[in-house]
């Protein structure tokens, strides 16, 4: 599903990200990546979905080879992959549905899919009921169940969520690991990068704890290992 094979990357003014990075994430996994600041998740995130691209060593997922990958090639590869934001990434002026619908617009999909599709993924979030109201009219919460409606509307095989409850109370941060369990249990893979010690400790799935750009524990059911 998605291989890192001796990952490294470099970035312009030499700072060294990622060390000879190999990790292998199996179909319908569900990963927290976890670390100190500046440690190399954003980096290891990143060049998931072709934000950054690794200066050697190879990533594949479904087998495309993300460091070969042509640009104009870069949109179809998303397609397949959900990000999910800290800070959410709605779009002000629209509407939750248009929010949603959006994702779907941009691959041509026809209004009648749309209309399903969105309204399907509204209830998996638990916001049907406010498809018409406004960003702003929601709750933090509220906003980041819209962002997972919209990463997971086009069916994706791989859901990112780079510190999804970061901004989030604990109360809320729960609700939002409830949704991507169960996302989870339909079968999308999820890779989650987090600082929340709590819900590592609590959920305990499988923990890569990355340390001076190289990954320091690989672990089934493991722990956050690090102060709060």
């Amino acid at each position: 599903m998605i291989e890192m094979k001796d990952v490294w990357k470099t970035y312009p003014n030499g700072v060294m990200a990622v060390n000879g990075l190999t990790v292998y994430i199996q179909k319908g996994e569900f990963v927290y990546v976890v670390g100190p600041s500046g440690a190399g998740k954003s980096t290891f995130i990143k060049m998931m979905y072709r934000e950054e691209r690794p200066t050697r060593g190879d990533i594949l997922i479904n087998s495309q080879n993300l460091r070969l990958m042509k640009e104009r090639h870069v949109p179809y590869l998303r397609r397949d992959i959900g990000v999910v934001f800290q800070d959410f990434k709605l779009l002000p002026s629209m509407t939750v549905f248009e929010n949603v619908a959006f994702a779907m617009e941009v691959i041509e999909a026809g209004r009648d899919d749309i209309r399903k599709r969105v309204m399907n993924v509204l209830d998996i979030v638990r916001l049907k009921n406010k498809a018409r109201f406004m960003p702003h009219e929601l709750s933090g919460g509220e906003q980041q169940r819209v962002a997972i409606a919209r990463a997971i509307v086009n069916s994706p095989a791989v859901l990112i969520a780079d510190e999804p409850t970061g901004n989030l109370d604990p109360d809320t941060s729960w609700e939002i690991m409830h949704i991507l369990e169960e996302i989870n249990e339909r079968g999308t893979t999820v890779v989650m990068a987090t600082h929340n010690r709590s819900i590592v400790n609590n959920m305990r799935k499988r923990v890569i704890a990355i340390e001076g750009g190289r990954i320091s524990r690989d672990e089934v059911r493991g722990a956050y290992g690090y102060e709060s």
